[in-house]
């Protein structure tokens, strides 16, 4: 599934090309997943926002107040724009833009989601409404980070993927940031010291995969088509049975609440 660093690269090619774009058509499946792609239709599209996973395309006409068209990519998802409109059996959303350009939503495995909504009501989508701070907000310290980690008695891998203590973590980059803070995934509790060290580790392991395009395992792309470059670059995660990059003991792998993940056994001791 894309990640922040993978949302965050779509955003940055997106935006320049669609903004300032009056969407004058669209066509969706039929599922209630994108049939309110078309609901975009007749706005001008004021900019490209991201919200932990989320997609947040920013929608303005003359005749209601402010909308949003909210893209979840889900596991297989990607966006396009292209001169003439798609011939793929699998794109899901379609919007036509006044200059003759079409921008278009794949997705193999139809996990994604499209919904248009009023500015900033999202009570419809549960997980982008209860979602935690963006891990580069400044309003983010170690104090409020810990803080909001002791409230769950749950595994810190599990917590950290639930996106109510940081948003846009996914199974990639929280391993990558477990392994690099020596934080064992089983772990239960996490004192003001490790809490410190893993935000510092959620933040480099990000900035890093985004300078680098995001991770492309399978089916990311950009909107231009591109991959991206970070798969190159991971430490820890998908690696079991290589040696860990610090200490050369073999890495594990397990299943953690239903989630693959790898870990060094020695470096991240409980």
């Amino acid at each position: 599934m894309p990640e922040l660093p993978e949302v965050e690269s779509i955003r940055g090619q997106l935006e320049p090309l669609i903004r300032g774009f009056r969407i004058v058509g669209a066509n969706a499946h039929p599922s209630v997943k994108f049939s309110s792609a078309v609901d975009a239709i007749g706005h001008v599209v004021t900019g490209v926002e991201r919200r932990g996973k989320y997609l947040l395309v920013g929608l303005d006409s003359d005749w209601d107040d402010r909308r949003e068209l909210i893209i979840h990519l889900g596991m297989t998802g990607g966006l396009q724009v292209d001169d003439q409109p798609p011939r793929d059996p699998h794109c899901r959303a379609r919007w036509d833009l006044d200059d003759g350009r079409h921008l278009w939503f794949r997705d193999i495995r139809r996990f994604g989601r499209v919904v248009v909504l009023n500015r900033g009501d999202h009570q419809s989508l549960p997980t982008l409404h209860a979602m935690g701070p963006e891990p580069f907000d400044p309003r983010l310290n170690p104090r409020n980070f810990y803080r909001s980690l002791t409230s769950t008695r749950q595994r810190i891998k599990t917590s950290l993927l639930s996106q109510r203590h940081v948003a846009g973590l996914g199974n990639i980059y929280t391993d990558e940031a477990l392994w690099r803070s020596r934080i064992n995934p089983v772990s239960r509790r996490v004192g003001p010291e490790r809490a410190s060290r893993l935000l510092g580790a959620i933040r480099n392991v990000l900035a890093e995969a985004i300078s680098h395009g995001g991770t492309t395992l399978r089916d990311f792309r950009t909107p231009d088509g591109g991959q991206g470059r970070n798969q190159d670059r991971l430490d820890c995660y998908g690696r079991a049975g290589q040696p860990c990059p610090t200490c050369s003991a073999i890495l594990a792998r397990r299943i953690i609440d239903q989630r693959s993940t790898t870990w060094c056994p020695t470096c991240q001791i409980r």
